[in-house]
């Protein structure tokens, strides 16, 4: 499995980096909506909207709402900080919620577990992602940004999976996800921490404002986001009866199974760059 996983995330990692560096802000706007489309037509699945003709209306909904979103912040290059900042501050707060409903799990259920309730789930968890990720391509250093983001992402998940698989002994969350552990979770801190100080130390002169104590923290939550975005999905799936969204990429499950750590970090990246001025 962990082979399967390398061979699916290797060339996946690789056309990505590629993207950031070479192709142009729109463009890469109009994958990362289709990639969010998809991403929407597999929440679909796990709202209860199982008739092709529900999953595309669903899709044209999350659809309509980024976009509608994107028109409210300013298009292109043209993105208001001053209306960007509530935008990705209540999706942040929205993330809140989650982490309440997880903890409190599975007596929450109540509060979220029909298909009205789980579509919305969805709208918020997918629409912020793609206009946070938006955002960030349209900023100073937008490859390296997004590079960083990604890092993060991969350097909890990463150091969570080896340090849960040799020490792990406390469930995190033994309700919603059995297999994460308070050891990993810690490991998966200890390597984001790290790569904060890589990340400081390599920083160019014009961002000398920037401390190593801003990065570090915005990476923590970052990561600490991750974290709770993975926990909510699982959180639905298990409502489900399902281990994966669907089993598009070999090794990973669905596009939801590897979208999910980034759909509640990068609008928690996108806010702690804003509040620490890059």
């Amino acid at each position: 499995m962990l082979k399967q996983r390398i061979l699916t995330a290797v060339p996946m990692a690789g056309l990505f980096l590629a993207g950031a560096y070479w192709l142009p802000s729109s463009v890469l706007a109009a994958l990362f909506a289709v990639i969010i489309a998809l991403g929407a037509w597999e929440w679909a699945q796990l709202a209860g909207l199982s008739h092709i003709r529900s999953k595309i209306l669903y899709v044209i909904l999350v659809i309509s709402c980024a976009f509608a979103l994107h028109r409210y912040a300013g298009d292109g290059r043209d993105f208001s900080r001053e209306l960007v900042q509530p935008v990705v501050g209540l999706a942040c707060l929205w993330w809140c919620f989650a982490l309440l409903w997880v903890k409190s799990y599975p007596a929450s259920a109540g509060l979220w577990n029909s298909r009205l309730g789980r579509s919305l789930m969805g709208v918020l968890i997918l629409v912020p992602a793609w206009f946070a990720a938006v955002y960030l391509l349209n900023i100073e250093a937008r490859s390296a940004v997004m590079v960083v983001l990604v890092l993060i992402v991969a350097a909890a998940d990463i150091g969570a999976y080896f340090t849960g698989k040799s020490f792990g002994r406390h469930a995190l969350s033994p309700r919603v996800s059995p297999g994460k552990t308070w050891e990993g979770f810690w490991g998966g801190v200890l390597a984001v921490a790290v790569l904060s100080v890589v990340i400081w130390s390599l920083l160019p002169e014009r961002f000398d404002h920037l401390s190593l104590m801003a990065i570090l923290v915005v990476a923590l939550v970052t990561a600490f986001a991750s974290v709770l975005g993975d926990l909510t999905v699982s959180m639905v799936k298990r409502v489900g009866g399902v281990k994966d969204s669907s089993s598009m990429l070999p090794g990973h499950g669905g596009l939801l199974d590897r979208l999910d750590s980034l759909c509640a970090a990068t609008p928690t990246f996108a806010l702690g760059l804003l509040m620490v001025g890059f």
